[in-house]
């Protein structure tokens, strides 16, 4: 071991990284301002649902767009490698606090390129084809520790493996869910659309993208595979960007793939770049070494291995509480499920006083639509929600409030069952890491893993 921490290797695979995980993200966060989201998912709404343990993290109104043009900024100068570890962390910060925010727009990318963020706070990436580079020569190298970079393929190989193992269920095997519900929706792709009224294509999706996502790391480990590994990760996360509005995900996935090529087949990448990051310090053929401190370079593999040891636990917590994972969804975010569930949801509430006096809630007054749909079958949001209402009609004269709901939630084509007791005060009960036993049963429907 104390060997291997001593190996280095080329720092060119990590400048690619770099560059193109700042790109990607200057160009999504672009994106997300130019279609109106930031006003329609962080300004417009009424209310919010923070994660559990964030609570702190609070809306921030209009200012919401000064936090999305900082998280641009520091995505810009982290391609550019410009002061760069003042931009990683604010890019870190800025993006994870926006996805904090509120639960209703969670997706598993967000958390992954949060997870990017925080290590590349702490990887040597600006010590290359940076501008970091160019004006302080002692910041300039061609080498970086071989870890840094098993540490970024460790953690992507880690996230492949995890979505394949969570596609080995019977919904996703045996009866082609949620992709049968899905494929029929684009039958009016040219040329291809017809297909996928054919059940034989879901079918064959769902056990090809299970593979896919067991095997391709390991191709991608291997030097004689890799070319062809890498195409069938163009081909297939193209196709999932025609196929599913999942955003800059896929595009992520293929660029973060780069990094199990070779050191020359990134100096080729590099040659190609302008020359405001080729200052003398860095051209090829310059020698130069990655130095560091004696205390870093032996704590930081050690947090490296920390990290990802949480890593690799976190998506089995789910195996602490009874019931059906794709039903309660307790244990399910930051466990790299990724497109596994298909859900339709209603919720009605009622708010009760002790007098008899009621109230049958309308959603729309307090919920957008995203907000409502996502609530309608989330479990946690469900509580959250009563507790919001709760408090507002303790605030319109209310004596202590009770808070019921009729919910019924169709998973995955099923017909729609009861997803919580609708004789539970939910203003009583309190959000918490425990088993919520207030959430009825689906059943043993779903097998696997």
């Amino acid at each position: 071991m104390i060997a291997y921490l001593q190996r280095s290797t080329s720092a060119a695979p990590l400048a690619v990284f770099r560059i193109a995980l700042g790109l990607l993200l200057f160009a999504g966060t672009l994106r997300f301002w130019a279609k109106g989201w930031i006003h329609e998912l962080y300004v417009q709404p009424k209310h919010f649902f923070p994660f559990y343990g964030f609570e702190f993290v609070k809306p921030l109104g209009e200012y919401t767009y000064i936090l999305f043009g900082i998280c641009a900024c520091c995505a810009l100068m982290v391609a550019l490698g410009w002061h760069y570890r003042m931009a990683i962390t604010g890019l870190f910060l800025s993006f994870t606090y926006i996805e904090l925010i509120d639960k209703s727009t969670y997706l598993n990318h967000y958390y992954f390129i949060s997870m990017i963020c925080l290590m590349m706070v702490f990887l040597p990436a600006h010590t290359y084809y940076s501008l970091d580079a160019r004006r302080v020569a002692r910041l300039s190298s061609q080498t970086v520790p071989l870890w840094c970079l098993d540490a970024l393929k460790f953690f992507i190989c880690l996230v492949y493996v995890y979505a394949g193992l969570a596609k080995i269920n019977s919904d996703w095997l045996i009866h082609a869910q949620p992709l049968r519900i899905w494929l029929p929706a684009k039958n009016d792709l040219p040329l291809i659309g017809p297909l996928f009224n054919e059940v034989w294509i879901a079918y064959a999706f769902s056990w090809a993208g299970c593979l896919y996502d067991l095997a391709i790391p390991f191709f991608l480990l291997r030097t004689r595979t890799r070319p062809y590994a890498y195409i069938a990760v163009v081909v297939f996360h193209l196709l999932t960007a025609v196929l599913f509005p999942i955003g800059m995900f896929p595009y992520i996935m293929i660029a973060t793939a780069l990094i199990f090529f070779s050191a020359g087949f990134h100096e080729r990448i590099l040659s190609y770049l302008p020359g405001l990051v080729k200052g003398d310090s860095t051209l090829p053929g310059v020698q130069g070494v990655y130095h560091t401190s004696t205390v870093s370079s032996r704590a930081l593999p050690s947090l490296f291995a920390l990290f990802l040891l949480v890593q690799m636990v976190m998506p089995l917590r789910y195996n602490l509480y009874p019931g059906e994972l794709f039903w309660t969804e307790q244990g399910y975010r930051f466990s790299w499920r990724v497109m596994l569930i298909e859900k339709a949801g209603y919720a009605q509430f009622v708010v009760r006083e002790e007098n008899g006096r009621q109230v049958i809630v309308d959603n729309r007054e307090f919920l957008t639509p995203l907000q409502e749909k996502m609530m309608a079958t989330q479990p946690d949001m469900i509580l959250q929600y009563a507790h919001i209402l709760r408090d507002h009609f303790a605030s319109q004269g209310f004596k202590s409030p009770e808070v019921y709901v009729d919910s019924y939630v169709a998973l995955n084509g099923r017909l729609g069952k009861p997803l919580v007791s609708s004789s539970t005060d939910l203003a009583r009960e309190k959000d918490s890491l425990a088993h919520k036993d207030w959430i009825l049963s689906l059943g043993n429907e779903i097998q696997g893993i």
